[in-house]
């Protein structure tokens, strides 16, 4: 047993040294070669505009509708869901956060099957279908036990999504594209908060007992329908990976996976037959690098629960059911446009550190806020500024794992599932801290998300020290015969024959 797992490992790595078709690593293909620095510029410029216009966009969608079909149940509450099911004591914390149990078992097997099969137009929209029935189907449960039942699928099924997404995202963009594109990405969930509260008023207000059927039943069928025909559609739009992408052609297709390689030194997915998911896996695991931005990712998400009941959050501030949904959509909007616009500075420098531990400290700024201002308008500016503050330096942070976690690709694809997937354990007991009886000032809630906004700022700063570290030591060992030893780069957290192209960890 233990010669066949030596013997699939010494495969892989040696497929890593071993291009396709019998290229050498780190040199063009020769589709490329005639090409001239201008015309290669041009070329590229239309390929990435033609891959976000299929790409990016669509994933977006997908992402609003993913993160409206999760977090609709907060709305919901505010229609009456508690009362019509007759909820008492934690039952609906506990439905909220039994979602996220079925999340997190699913995020790391779901990746680990996306990269072995390698069909993200089939599998991605696929998984959206089944969860926007199974949105549809929490319209029709009438008790707290049907609630929970359909809300754990929802989590099991919708976990395929955003791990899946962000690594087909890294699977197209370069290191200095993909904190841009993340941001993009994850403004889909901003923006699906701030259009859920103006959707739930318009719903609450004008269907409330149609047909007989109550307002937050009728929120489910309707965003869970809406689910369903975009999936239809996406099937036809979302592309697989570089290399097996239909749509593109020949030169495309060389170019999209070359213009990779270069960025980071060697090659990544090539078909499904190299693609070890429990080598990937262990890999993953065993990297220290993938620890510490777990911590650094952890403290946003914990601190972020806040989005998950921030129409109750909102409600304390006074108003009636419907104001609140609407107070709901600035504090969205605002948090958008600063994401992007951090976003965006980070691509330009290509510096990571402060970009993910100085945003916290606005968040910090806003939690004490929120818990000591005494009147509406300060604890609403709190509102409006705590989600750029939270989410700013989270964005960053998603698109690090592909900078610092870049190749093999079942080892970044195990990554970023086990990152995100493990950071959202919080979301099983934040729903605790966010009791009614807690209104409006949430002192509990708000203290911890200060500590857990700390810990990002300490997780970034040790993170910082420890590639700092590699590179000098990869600035050391360059031109050695150390940097040879891929199979010993790689189990010591280094891209393995990346390094002898000059790969250096962005900090």
């Amino acid at each position: 047993m233990d010669n066949l797992k030596d013997s699939e490992e010494n495969h892989i790595e040696q497929y890593a040294l071993d291009k396709p078709k019998d290229q050498v690593a780190g040199t063009m293909p020769t589709a490329l070669l005639n090409w001239s620095p201008e015309e290669r510029a041009q070329r590229e410029k239309k390929l990435v505009k033609k891959v976000d216009l299929r790409l990016l966009i669509m994933m977006l969608v997908m992402y609003i509708l993913n993160y409206l079909d999760r977090n609709n149940i907060a709305a919901a509450k505010l229609a009456g869901l508690q009362k019509d099911l007759n909820l008492t004591g934690n039952e609906y914390q506990i439905c909220v956060s039994i979602l996220f149990v079925g999340y997190l078992l699913m995020q790391v097997p779901s990746n680990m099957i996306l990269n072995k099969f390698g069909k993200p137009s089939i599998y991605l929209p696929g998984c959206m279908v089944v969860w926007g029935v199974i949105s549809c189907c929490t319209a029709v449960t009438k008790s707290f036990s049907g609630l929970l039942v359909v809300r754990f699928f929802l989590g099991f099924v919708e976990a395929a999504y955003f791990p899946g997404c962000l690594y087909l995202l890294s699977a197209w963009y370069t290191r200095k594209e993909l904190v841009k594109r993340t941001a993009l990405l994850y403004a889909g969930s901003l923006i699906s908060g701030a259009f859920s509260g103006l959707i739930s008023a318009g719903i609450t207000s004008g269907l409330n007992g149609t047909r007989g059927i109550a307002a937050w039943r009728w929120l489910f069928i309707i965003e869970g329908a809406l689910t369903i025909f975009v999936a239809l559609i996406a099937f036809f739009i979302v592309p697989d990976l570089p290399r097996t992408t239909s749509w593109l052609s020949d030169d495309e297709k060389a170019l999209a996976a070359w213009r990779l390689e270069e960025d980071i030194g060697e090659d990544d997915w090539v078909d499904s037959e190299h693609q070890s998911m429990f080598h990937g896996a262990k890999l993953a695991i065993m990297d220290p690098k993938a620890w510490l931005l777990l911590g650094v990712i952890y403290g946003c998400t914990a601190a972020g629960a806040v989005t998950t009941f921030f129409p109750s959050v909102m409600a304390g501030l006074g108003k009636d059911n419907i104001d609140t949904l609407l107070l709901t959509t600035p504090p969205y909007l605002i948090g958008t446009i600063v994401v992007l616009i951090h976003a965006w500075h980070a691509d330009r420098t290509g510096e990571r550190y402060l970009h993910m531990c100085l945003p916290p400290i606005i968040a910090i700024v806003s939690f004490i806020l929120a818990m000591t201002g005494n009147n509406f308008a300060a604890r609403y500016v709190a509102m409006c500024i705590m989600l750029g503050g939270i989410y700013s330096s989270y964005v960053v942070a998603l698109g690090y794992i592909s900078n610092v976690l870049p190749r093999p690709a079942a080892k970044r694809a195990a990554a970023l599932a086990l990152i995100n997937c493990l950071s959202n354990v919080c979301q099983i007991y934040t729903p605790y801290l966010y009791p009614d009886s807690a209104s409006p000032r949430y002192i509990t809630a708000f203290s911890v998300n200060i500590g857990m906004s700390s810990m990002t700022i300490i997780f970034s700063t040790i993170l910082r020290i420890y590639l700092g570290r590699l590179n000098k030591k990869l600035d050391h060992e360059e031109g050695t015969d150390l940097v040879v030893d891929a199979h010993a780069n790689e189990e010591h957290g280094l891209p393995r024959v990346a390094v002898r192209q000059g790969f250096r960890f962005l900090l």
